[in-house]
């Protein structure tokens, strides 16, 4: 567990949060755009799979509350890991001090429901991820649902869904670019402000990374949900 310099991931103060990697080794989601997968190259991380049941225990005996992002350097609600889940509910559910970001590429694998100081998150890249990430959330029942388009890699349809993320139970909406930051990888000004003006409609509250330049996009903002654990 330590801290982080993830912008979204904050303690309930506001102050930056921590992250926690309680299963470790190659992610088996492998998208070429993983932030990860330099620091394996540059560290040595070993690739195969592997559980460790202390770092959840530094967690419940930590008494201070924390904002904690769960599985930062790997999907744990894939095939390969989620084996793990029931362990890592049981801390969640033994930490109640703590929030927990929960963030996945496997909406599929999501369980029906989360203890109350869940935030629950579905990774977007393009439309038909958006479609699938929008099916599994509403079926999942979590204090708060987001949906985190980063990268945001092309143009995501989003007029005709923005009906349904309240409907989903979306209540948090997250933006940023692939990085390392390239000209032909920075996502137009045209598609966050679809998304912007969606959530604007829907009432959802939008979190627009660092990585998304002010000059660049003056609608720069960063909201997160209120009155939440």
């Amino acid at each position: 567990m330590q801290k982080t310099a993830i912008e979204w991931v904050l303690n309930q103060g506001g102050t930056p949060g921590f992250t926690s990697n309680p299963v470790r080794g190659e992610c088996p989601v492998d998208y070429s755009y993983c932030y990860v997968k330099p620091f394996r190259a540059r560290y040595g991380w070993h690739k195969d799979i592997r559980f460790y049941p202390e770092e959840l225990n530094k967690i419940v005996c930590r008494k201070k509350p924390a904002g904690i992002f769960l599985g930062s350097t790997i999907e744990l609600f894939h095939d390969k890991t989620i084996q793990y889940m029931p362990c890592i509910m049981d801390c969640i559910k033994a930490s109640p001090q703590h929030r927990f970001y929960l963030l996945t590429k496997c909406p599929q694998n999501l369980p029906r429901e989360f203890p109350d100081n869940c935030w629950v998150g579905v990774s977007v890249t393009d439309d038909k991820m958006m479609v699938r990430a929008i099916k599994e959330l509403r079926r999942a029942r979590a204090t708060v649902k987001f949906i985190s388009f980063e990268p945001l890699l092309e143009h995501v349809n989003i007029h005709w869904v923005d009906i349904y993320l309240k409907d989903a139970g979306v209540n948090w909406l997250i933006i940023g670019q692939q990085t390392p930051i390239r000209p032909e990888t920075t996502p137009k000004i045209a598609w966050v402000e679809e998304i912007v003006e969606a959530a604007d409609k829907a009432s959802i509250p939008v979190f627009l990374k660092n990585n998304l330049r002010s000059d660049f996009y003056p609608i720069l903002r960063q909201e997160m949900p209120l009155d939440r654990t």
